[in-house]
């Protein structure tokens, strides 16, 4: 685990904005939240430019019908253009640059709500491993179960909850269907250790720059090292520390792409009392150094990201 310190209580504030809905402060999200508004409503008035920013609880659908643009997600920028499904997990930090009058469809479904339904059906793990374009052949099919669920969440009719979720799993298999793929699907596990692990990376998220080991965790979860390493093994595959480590160099690509801190700057914002020993410790986990990793990165248009406030 590497060496470091609490510095600054800002410390704890990540690089880049995270919203409830884009440009609302945040806020709980309830479990079975579902959100769906037409893509012009949040785009036209920042004109067609949405910064990046994340969601810590929510996942999007967009449904593109016309138009195109180029998405941000973390480090990496892809070409989109209609007809096509854009994908982007909870916690992904996201940002859009559209052509001018673009339209679609953008849904929203808490990330409590999308593990409940990955229990049911594991394969929808696949459409939010990681963020994705996927082309349509023909938006409408999907635009049209969009529609049937805009009904019905203004709908009093009986069994609105049970059409709300049928309509949604029928957008999902749609998305699946049509070649949504990444690398590798995620571990979707019910049970004890699933839960443990589900909060444990929940405390990380929240405290993921402070000098807490594992038995710190452990203890604040109310359970033993030996136990949280077990259900972390089980479920992700991964050690406690690695978990740690990994949100914490995810932090760090943030600040290097989306931030205007030197490298020793980044380095004491993660809380590390030692600017090379944060530079060795990213170089062994990415096989690049800092430094590299921005240069590579230079390409993405940072004048849609926000700076960090001085």
């Amino acid at each position: 685990m590497p060496h470091i310190i609490a510095r600054r209580s800002r410390a704890h504030r990540s690089v880049v904005p995270s919203f409830f809905l884009y440009g609302e402060s945040p806020r709980a999200v309830p479990d079975r939240f579902l959100h769906l508004e037409a893509l012009d409503n949040r785009c036209r008035p920042s004109h067609w430019n949405i910064r990046a920013h994340a969601h810590a609880d929510l996942s999007h659908v967009f449904l593109i019908d016309t138009g195109a643009g180029e998405m941000f997600s973390e480090a990496q920028a892809v070409e989109f253009a209609a007809p096509c499904l854009l994908l982007v997990p909870a916690g992904v930090v996201h940002g859009f640059l559209y052509e001018p009058e673009t339209t679609g469809t953008v849904l929203t479904l808490a990330a409590a709500y999308l593990r409940e339904l990955m229990c049911r059906e594991s394969s929808f793990a696949a459409l939010f491993a990681a963020p994705a374009c996927v082309p349509l052949a023909d938006a409408g099919p999907i635009g049209e179960s969009l529609a049937r669920l805009s009904r019905e969440l203004v709908s009093i009719a009986p069994a609105r909850a049970a059409a709300i979720e049928a309509h949604l799993l029928a957008i999902l298999v749609a998305a699946l269907r049509v070649g949504a793929a990444p690398a590798a699907p995620l571990t979707i596990r019910e049970g004890p250790a699933g839960r443990l692990v589900e909060r444990f990376r929940d405390t990380i998220e929240r405290d993921y720059l402070s000098r807490r080991d594992v038995d710190a965790y452990a203890a604040a979860l109310g359970v033993s090292a030996g136990r949280l390493r077990r259900a972390c093994q089980a479920v992700s595959g991964c050690s406690p520390i690695r978990l740690i480590q990994d949100r914490l160099l995810r932090e760090a690509k943030r600040a290097l792409v989306y931030s205007n801190m030197t490298i020793a700057q980044t380095a004491y914002y993660l809380g590390f009392d030692d600017p090379a020993y944060f530079s060795r410790f990213f170089s062994k986990r990415e096989r690049l150094s800092p430094r590299a990793f921005r240069a590579h990165r230079i390409g993405l248009p940072r004048e849609h990201f926000e700076p960090l406030p001085q």
